[in-house]
């Protein structure tokens, strides 16, 4: 892996936090609406929406770590929940984990909310369920925030030293 790979993960983990942030923010408004509307099912779709959209970028980035980093990207049916549970995995040799495995067990429930959207009517949505969502949305975003920064700076520090190749993970 060139110092450059590395730099560039980095920089789109930075770039896709600061997305999500907005995504976040998006939510939180429409969950507002919901509340002082609660007959508008609109802005339940719009939350949804935006609900969907927060896993879909986290999601991106575990991929764009798993190919850059771990050269290993899961296939098959389950490759949704293998990827999320590879971020919780030391990987001797590469890496540490990128996340915890409680804050990977909290973004278990964006996860199956996201396939929920992908495959039903959104008519079919329970409201009561996306605005519990959007409200543990926040200090969830926070925490995987935290741990995609240590990360990225691991990243960084690696593509000072990838001249010599990256420092290795116990």
């Amino acid at each position: 892996m060139s110092h450059d790979d590395y730099r560039v993960l980095a920089a789109r983990i930075r770039t896709e936090i600061e997305d999500i942030e907005r995504v976040v923010g998006k939510a939180e408004r429409a969950v507002s609406l919901v509340r002082q509307h609660p007959a508008e099912d609109i802005y339940v779709d719009a939350a949804a929406h935006n609900l969907h959209d927060f896993y879909s970028a986290l999601e991106r980035l575990f991929l764009q770590i798993a190919k850059v980093v771990d050269r290993s990207v899961p296939q098959g049916e389950r490759w949704h929940r293998d990827l999320l549970e590879q971020m919780c995995l030391p990987v001797p040799a590469l890496r540490p984990p990128v996340l915890q495995a409680s804050t990977a067990s909290q973004l278990d429930e964006y996860l199956r909310f996201r396939h929920v959207v992908r495959n039903v009517y959104s008519f079919h949505i329970h409201p009561q369920r996306v605005v519990q969502l959007v409200d543990a949305m926040r200090p969830l975003f926070h925490e995987v925030t935290e741990q995609l920064k240590q990360f990225t700076q691991l990243l960084e520090q690696w593509s000072g030293e990838a001249e010599r190749g990256p420092v290795p993970y116990p």
